[in-house]
């Protein structure tokens, strides 16, 4: 464990150290910093270890529990008779050991629960690990994905801006009309506006991915994944039973079946034993006896053992309906398992139907994008040679730049149906 948190250690200072040089940062150092930085992932860890500490508080219940005592007495002192008692400096020292024997079940049942809140904080973290790390991929992929975009607005501005030059030397040559100029200016202007909404966009991007990663806003972030690698959807078999959500609600009905057992032992006898040692001293005695002073301190020890039996005999119904109620509550949380499964079920469906139309939407858009770019060297060789008119060519460019556009957000979507994927069947935060 030590040397899984050295090793993470290094990676995430390494991912800081790539950062400031302006080195490309990949998914996975993107992910190591937000689990690094986050708060919740903070909270989490420590609920875990106060759920361990629970456990180990309860465990200890099993065994004696020991308590010190120590009097001291200063009282004035008593004539009795002719006798004095002297009670000045009189102490009393002691050790109680104390020892349960049968609680009904209860401690049984409070170290079960103490074990189940350990398993159930470990989901819980892993809960939190998932809904990081995805926010984090949904993050870095939105930020490739705007980023590409930006790439491809200006590849289309450059590509009319070649074009602007071109008619503007057929209108000198009065091969084409100023008309077709000002046609020209406009798509451009067009193309100029979404760029620069476009660059907005990458930059609230790169601002949202800083925060999730807990680097400061200005951060310069280079994403290491633009060439996006996709591979064709594996058999989907696997179920919800490792996903930490249902985990949880499977612990719940574990955890209020104990509560039942705890209700239960409140009407069960309890049985215990103490022992107890007690020393008392500085106790004296002074007189006049036949004509002689004596006097007499008085000091000793006495062990004590004691069993104690402790029946429940009237409580007007208490205990009874304690545990109607604790199984009322058993029920509610089994009915709510039962729901949530049925719910959780649907989402994997869901995230299984989305990585098989993603895929299937990456292939339509990279035969669109073919396509799209043989139309366009086409149709700008027609153009070239006067073959084909200019609302032609910018109809080509129009197309082959909304099928880039799409075959970006097809690939960066698959990418975040696969990360979802993995979060509802459990897989993204493996224990």
């Amino acid at each position: 464990m030590k040397r899984k948190v050295i090793i993470a250690i290094i990676f995430i200072a390494g991912s800081f150290q790539a950062i400031k040089a302006g080195n490309a940062i990949t998914l996975e150092q993107c992910r190591q910093l937000a689990l690094a930085n986050n708060e919740d992932m903070a909270q989490a860890d420590n609920k875990y270890r106060q759920a361990e500490l629970d456990k180990d508080i309860a465990f200890a219940s099993y065994f004696p529990s020991v308590s010190g005592s120590l009097t001291a007495l200063y009282a004035k002192d008593l004539d009795m008779m002719g006798t004095t008692l002297q009670m000045r400096g009189m102490y009393m020292a002691g050790l109680t050991l104390v020892q349960p024997l049968y609680a009904g079940g209860k401690i049984m049942a409070a170290n079960k629960m103490a074990r189940i809140g350990v398993e159930s904080l470990a989901e819980s973290r892993r809960m939190t690990k998932a809904d990081i790390i995805s926010r984090a991929d949904n993050a870095y992929w939105s930020y490739i994905a705007v980023g590409e975009k930006v790439k491809l607005l200006e590849t289309y501005a450059a590509q009319l801006e070649e074009l602007t030059r071109q008619i503007e030397a057929s209108v000198e040559a009065q091969m084409a009309t100023r008309n077709d100029a000002l046609r020209v200016e406009a798509k451009r202007s067009q193309i100029t506006y979404q760029l620069q909404k476009a660059n907005n966009g990458k930059e609230l991007c790169r601002m949202a991915l800083c925060n999730i990663m807990g680097l400061p806003l200005d951060s310069i972030i280079l994403p290491a994944d633009t060439n996006i690698l996709v591979s064709p959807p594996v058999p989907m078999d696997a179920t919800i039973d490792a996903r930490p959500e249902y985990r949880l609600l499977q612990n719940q009905v574990k955890l209020q079946e104990q509560q039942v057992k705890s209700a239960r032992a409140e009407i069960l006898p309890t049985l215990g034993v103490s022992a107890i040692y007690s020393y008392y001293g500085n106790i004296k005695m002074k007189g006049m006896a036949q004509g002689y002073e004596y006097s007499e301190e008085f000091k000793d020890d006495f062990p004590l053992a004691v069993a104690s039996l402790s029946i429940p005999i009237l409580n007007w119904g208490k205990g009874i309906k304690g545990i109607k109620k604790a199984k009322l509550e058993l029920e509610n949380k089994r009915l709510e398992l039962s729901k949530n499964e049925r719910l959780m079920n649907i989402e994997l469906k869901q995230a299984e139907q989305n990585i098989t139309d993603g895929y299937n939407m990456i292939n339509s858009s990279a035969v669109a994008v073919v396509q799209a770019t043989e139309n366009l060297r086409n149709m700008q060789v027609n153009y070239d040679v006067g073959m084909c008119t200019l609302t032609d060519l910018l109809d080509a460019q129009a197309q082959w730049q909304e099928a880039r556009s799409s075959q970006i957000e097809a690939e960066t979507q698959y990418k975040i149906y696969e990360t979802e994927y993995l979060k509802v069947t459990g897989r993204l935060s493996p224990e």
